[in-house]
């Protein structure tokens, strides 16, 4: 490896590994709450009395650091709690009074109405002096749900993968789901009462809409039975549905069944709901470690979306604009992006949107001097692989063509996992245990 690229892409790596520590679900809960006495404290000023019981509910792929982090901070003030983690992971966490449940992701199952179920008799009968502290984070939809009368979870999974599968974006789909299920869409909320509740939430929702992080159980929901049946019409659904939802949401039209919890409703004055760790939150953190390292730093944007390959070319005409004329930063620069891109598959390889990204932009960048790239999920898991994304520099192409291999090639078969493998770069972190998007770090120093 060439020095001038070594130190960018170790750089690269240090400041990768500062975002996603910003976005820790045990420490982002210690740094958002405190207690002092009877009084819960919040990192933007809000307090609430705690004299009355303490009770946690929650669901999420973070929801389990969350959990742990909870615990540290109130201890004995918890009476009893419920939260919803992958099942996979539920042995993960040491818990003395939250007990943590596993359920399936991505699709729910009747390990998700379990937990739907534990979480709902957990709230129920409480008092006025009591309160609720709800986890959420990614993957809190599959993870926890109980469905409305006489619909099935697999009524509920099976209208969603149709869904996706004809294009509907994540808030049509929640809007359907919202309206099938007794949780989501502010229903947590609901049911909480007359209790307070306090909702801390790790945001994986581009722009960050609370509505829409684990379906929003504690937020006001906006739309409607008619919105729900408009969608599964624009997608050619409505005839498809089975009976039992199709019944639901014609008796939610005619005011037959209530309408989910919606803004301004009196109930909402008694929750409070904050997002503690989030995409941007993490870039603002990766801004000051690039600075502590002697870079100018440029956060561009946490709203990146599009197909991985062609992101990865603006990423690189970005790079050689701020190499030739310091726009819009002088070097030593870092540029810092997050959001989420998408792979349109048309290959037989094996990768992921990161690594894909990362293939495209070591194309894009070689023979630079000076410049490294790290692309990287902050789950730990790009796509069905081990990695959690890759790191290239100027280099990278030439060494790859040296082994014999052409980056053109792994690209167009869309095996970005092959291509890092056989070459180097992967960066794999293993398990996060959180979840805000994904980050893009370019660093660029001005070499000759």
């Amino acid at each position: 490896m060439e020095n001038e690229n070594e130190k960018p892409r170790i750089d690269a790596l240090t400041i990768a590994l500062e975002g996603i520590n910003a976005a820790d679900p045990e420490k982002a809960v210690k740094q958002w709450i405190s207690l002092e006495g009877d009084t819960l404290l919040l990192k933007d000023g809000h307090a609430i009395n705690v004299a009355g019981n303490v009770y946690v509910v929650g669901a999420g792929k973070a929801s389990g650091g969350m959990a742990l982090g909870l615990e540290s901070v109130l201890g004995e003030k918890i009476k009893e709690g419920v939260v919803s983690v992958p099942e996979e992971i539920v042995d993960r966490y040491k818990l003395k009074r939250i007990k943590l449940v596993g359920a399936t992701h991505p699709k729910a199952s009747e390990k998700s109405v379990n937990a739907g179920r534990l979480v709902l008799e957990t709230i129920s009968n409480l008092k006025p002096e009591d309160l609720v502290v709800a986890l959420f984070s990614g993957g809190g939809s599959a993870l926890l749900e109980y469905p409305v009368q006489g619909v099935s979870i697999e009524e509920i999974s099976d209208i969603s993968l149709k869904l996706m599968r004809r294009g509907a974006d994540i808030f049509e789909l929640n809007t359907v789901r919202k309206h099938l299920s007794m949780i989501k869409g502010g229903w947590l909320a609901r049911h909480a009462q007359p209790a307070r509740l306090v909702a801390l939430m790790i945001s994986d929702v581009i722009g960050d809409r609370m509505d829409t992080i684990a379906s929003g159980p504690t937020v006001p929901d906006p739309t409607t039975f008619k919105d729900a049946r408009d969608i599964l019409v624009k997608y050619r659904l409505w005839e498809e549905v089975p009976e039992s939802i199709k019944d639901h949401i014609e008796r939610g039209l005619k005011g037959e069944v209530p309408e989910t919890p919606k803004p301004g409703d009196p109930l909402f004055s008694k929750v409070k709901n904050v997002i503690i760790a989030s995409n941007m939150i993490s870039l603002e953190a990766m801004a000051r470690k690039a600075g502590e390292l002697g870079y100018n730093p440029l956060i561009l944007t946490s709203m990146l979306e599009g197909e991985a390959r062609e992101v990865g070319r603006v990423i690189v005409s970005l790079i050689k604009e701020v190499k030739r004329s310091g726009i819009p930063v002088k070097p030593p620069a870092v540029l810092l992006l997050g959001g989420e891109t998408t792979v349109t598959v048309r290959g037989n390889g094996i990768g992921g949107r990161n690594q894909e990204m990362a293939l495209s932009i070591a194309i894009g960048i070689r023979g630079l001097k000076g410049v490294a790239v790290a692309c990287i999920g902050s789950d730990g898991r790009d796509g069905p692989t081990d990695a959690a994304g890759a790191v290239v520099d100027g280099n990278t192409y030439e060494l790859a063509l040296r082994q014999g291999l052409k980056p053109e090639d792994f690209l167009t078969n869309n095996d970005s996992y092959n291509f890092f493998k056989a070459l180097g770069g992967h960066v794999k972190t293993g398990y996060t245990g959180t979840n805000v998007n994904d980050f893009v770090i370019a660093v660029i120093n001005q070499v000759d």
